[in-house]
């Protein structure tokens, strides 16, 4: 069993708190006991409208109650060291990467030697890493196999985005994400919502939900309870196929 599905349930859904609002840290810890009440398997604490200290305050204000709730961490840009060392930390199981393998034109590739050194030290920490992300440009001639091959050895779990925060990912990109990484844990990193996650998670290993969850689909809004509920009893079904 990999290192993922010991961390997670089937299927399991992450959901994505951005750390926004007038009280970014409290509004985080409200979202985050919602996600636990409507049966979320996991919360990403991400720094998207805050800061890498928020997200250390929240983790550490997180970690005062006992939760069910598996939490993880994503620092902005792509800052593995950092969201490493929080985890670490703050005891959270796993972080999230926009990308662990690739080459990018507007971003530098990972620092392997650097990388490989931080996992080695936090061998604890499951990695979820994309591989030709969403906001990022793979440079021409990329080979999409060979960096889904190295994203496969690099990350306990693969994510498949599309082309932006809140766009759907489409149902082929998730099919050749499958197809190339055969049995490694896939995950699908944005774009879900309602209507699609019960085909997309058919094919993926679970997935990972922000602003579909919130009211008017705005990451800044507070979360729409009926929206959540939707979403989940869909998932539901999919955990049954």
């Amino acid at each position: 069993m990999s290192d993922f599905h010991k961390l997670f349930c089937q299927k399991p859904i992450i959901g994505m708190i951005h750390l926004a609002g007038t009280n970014p840290v409290e509004q985080a810890l409200e979202e985050l006991d919602v996600f636990e009440a409507e049966g979320l398997d996991g919360a990403i604490i991400e720094n998207y409208h805050g800061s890498p200290k928020q997200v250390a305050i929240t983790l550490e204000r997180a970690q005062a109650k006992k939760r069910n709730i598996v939490l993880g961490l994503n620092i902005l840009p792509n800052e593995f060291g950092l969201a490493f060392e929080l985890a670490g930390k703050h005891n959270a199981k796993f972080i999230q990467l926009d990308y662990v393998a690739g080459m990018y034109s507007d971003a530098q590739s990972i620092d392997l030697a650097s990388y490989n050194s931080f996992r080695k030290r936090y061998s604890q920490v499951v990695v979820l890493g994309g591989v030709h992300p969403k906001c990022y440009t793979p440079v021409e001639g990329s080979d999409l196999g060979k960096d889904l091959k190295e994203g496969r050895d690099r990350a306990d779990a693969v994510v498949v985005t599309g082309a932006g925060t809140g766009l759907e990912t489409p149902l082929e990109k998730i099919q050749l994400f499958r197809d190339y990484v055969g049995t490694h844990p896939l995950i699908v990193g944005a774009g879900l919502n309602p209507r699609n996650v019960y085909q997309q998670i058919c094919i993926a290993d679970g997935g990972i939900v922000g602003s579909c969850l919130k009211k008017g689909n705005n990451t800044h809004n507070s979360l729409d309870i009926q929206k959540i509920r939707d979403f989940m009893s869909e998932v539901k079904k999919a955990r049954t196929v």
